[in-house]
């Protein structure tokens, strides 16, 4: 059982969760926009292939960032309603917090390592120009 403090707290990682991740749609956009301006400039075929793997890779992300953002809004309704009711979280609902947890974290790390593997490739890119 999770003491009945822990909701406040649960409730305001959901709110850095939900910032962070719109920011991570944002700036996924912009990768695939930056990623979009590099292709109009080149036609070797070697560089559109490994593109094309970005942009899988970027809607991949996509993909997974909005289904984070929907767990992460189911499990802010299910604690506002608790808090309502004045009840304490359970271990389900911790259980689930921390699966969040754990996922965003997973996400942050694998989303920077994308966004530098991306950053290295075009510059190693324009140094061949």
């Amino acid at each position: 059982m999770y003491p009945s403090n822990n909701t406040p707290q649960f409730l305001h990682e959901i709110t850095a969760w939900k910032k962070l991740l719109d920011c991570f749609i944002q700036e996924n956009s912009f990768l695939k926009t930056r990623l979009s301006k590099a292709v109009d400039k080149e036609n070797d075929r070697q560089f559109i292939a490994r593109a094309e793997l970005f942009h899988s890779e970027f809607i991949v992300k996509d993909e997974l960032m909005l289904g984070t953002r929907k767990d992460i809004r189911e499990q802010e309704k299910k604690l506002v309603l608790m808090q309502k009711l004045k009840i304490s979280p359970d271990v389900i609902a911790g259980g689930r917090q921390d699966r969040l947890r754990n996922e965003m974290a997973l996400l942050e790390n694998e989303f920077a390592g994308l966004k530098s593997r991306f950053d290295k490739y075009l510059l190693s890119c324009v140094g061949k120009q």
